[in-house]
């Protein structure tokens, strides 16, 4: 028995609670080493005064309600409070008091365990207002937010998702978001989620999705796996950007481009009556010639178009120049590089060239026979000063015996003139005797497009 006090003496007195015994009209009779750090107070200052000396004037009702209930013999389990330290200083803290009886089973006092909820209550206070800038920020985004669990079973939208389908989260829970989906892109987006949901990819699409009011509008649509330190995935945060406008004006400057493309082509038309028309009748081959390149400028247009005039494919460049040998491509022509995007202005300059050297090469050069080839190709390398440098070839091979011209006409100053104005390039054109050798030499910052 005396060991048992001893021990149990052992464990209040290490306790980091404080473990204080009160009688039944709240006088003091035990104050552990715990109660002393938390509250400021002695034992000596506090056993045989009342328990009341520590609670504010405004919260005394609590200890005649602890009292009655006590008496009434039952347990006060986690009551949160505020008492008062030594200094006057109110702090929060979790009571629990137990009903204390004799050996005859009668109540004659109390034991109560405070404990300091200071560090927890400022973790929850700290952990309120994180989650209340959370919340704000995203309810005030532009975008529509949600977070899925790791299987995609979506639980959490923002004020902007709710707003804008006039939906609640009853209504959007797990899959309910198909509701607002169009019926004609549901399945599709459907299939490529679930996809993400299965492989752990990022997710991105674009669809058309419901407003309260009815009107379907376009939103481009992404979402991330969120993972453990583990790499396994905890969560998903996705979100909805509406595109509408975006994808309505990229439409009118796709039509524009096309109507300025239609436009151009009228123009070159007028342009080449107005030659046949013009030009000498002793002259055909002047017409037929200059014809050949108002088609290459239109077909070089018209594929810019087709790209939005943000860039061109360096190999589709090409093969739109070489209509007039497009059967012998691969087979008597070869191209080849890597795939880079073309600006607009520069892919002009090029296309032009092109067009230029495969007009000779099928009236003078390689192309003129059975037998001869042609290589164009292209290459980014950085310089000796570290400096990328966009390299483009053309080498005829196997074709007629080759010999320099006597005089330079325009088709010089589209191959070679034009070029290195336009790009700054360096410009070589070796007339070998086993065929033509060209290329141009210039920044590739000059002639690559970045997106």
């Amino acid at each position: 028995m005396i060991e048992s006090d001893a021990l149990l003496a052992a464990i209040v007195r290490s306790s980091s609670d404080a473990i204080v015994s009160k009688d039944l009209n709240g006088i003091v009779m035990s104050w552990n080493p715990a109660a002393r750090r938390i509250f400021g107070f002695t034992a000596e200052q506090m056993i045989g005064q009342s328990i009341r000396k520590l609670i504010p004037s405004d919260l005394q009702f609590e200890e005649d309600m602890i009292l009655d209930r006590i008496k009434e013999g039952e347990q006060i389990k986690g009551f949160q409070t505020i008492r008062l330290t030594a200094s006057g200083m109110k702090i929060p803290v979790s009571v629990t008091v137990s009903p204390v009886k004799d050996s005859n089973g009668t109540i004659i006092g109390a034991s109560k365990i405070a404990r300091d909820m200071r560090e927890s209550t400022a973790i929850d206070e700290r952990l309120k207002d994180t989650e209340q800038r959370l919340h704000m920020l995203a309810d005030n985004i532009s975008q529509f937010a949600w977070i899925a669990d790791a299987e995609g079973y979506i639980f959490w939208y923002n004020r902007r998702w709710y707003d804008y389908t006039g939906t609640t989260l009853e209504d959007m829970k797990g899959w309910g978001w198909k509701a607002v989906h169009h019926p004609d892109h549901v399945d599709r987006v459907v299939e490529r989620i679930q996809r993400s949901w299965d492989t752990g990819e990022e997710w991105e699409d674009v669809f058309p999705l419901r407003s309260k009011t009815g009107e379907y509008r376009w939103f481009l649509s992404r979402a991330m796996p969120v993972r453990n330190d583990q790499g396994e995935i905890h969560c998903w945060f996705g979100t909805n950007t509406d595109i509408t406008e975006e994808r309505e004006q990229r439409e009118q400057i796709r039509l524009l481009m096309r109507e300025v493309s239609h436009r151009n082509k009228n123009m070159l038309s007028m342009v080449q009556a107005l030659a046949r028309r013009t030009a000498p009748a002793e002259h055909p081959e002047f017409v037929q010639s200059f014809e050949e390149r108002l088609r290459a400028l239109a077909a070089n247009q018209e594929l810019l178009v087709d790209r939005k005039w943000t860039g061109v494919q360096m190999a589709e460049l090409a093969r739109t120049q070489l209509y007039l040998v497009e059967d012998l491509v691969e087979s008597r022509v070869v191209i080849s590089g890597p795939d880079i995007l073309i600006k607009p202005t520069p892919a002009e300059t090029i296309s032009m060239a092109l067009h230029e050297l495969a007009t000779n090469a099928t009236k003078y050069g390689a192309l003129s026979n059975d037998a001869g080839k042609v290589e164009i190709s292209w290459t980014i390398e950085e310089d000796a000063d570290g400096r990328e440098q966009f390299t483009l070839s053309w080498t005829e091979s196997g074709g007629p015996l080759v010999q320099t011209p006597d005089h330079e006409g325009f088709g010089s100053t589209v191959i070679r003139r034009v070029p290195a104005i336009s790009l700054n390039a360096e410009v070589e054109n070796d007339f070998r005797p086993e065929g033509l050798a060209w290329s141009i030499r210039c920044d590739s910052a000059r002639v690559l497009d970045d997106e």
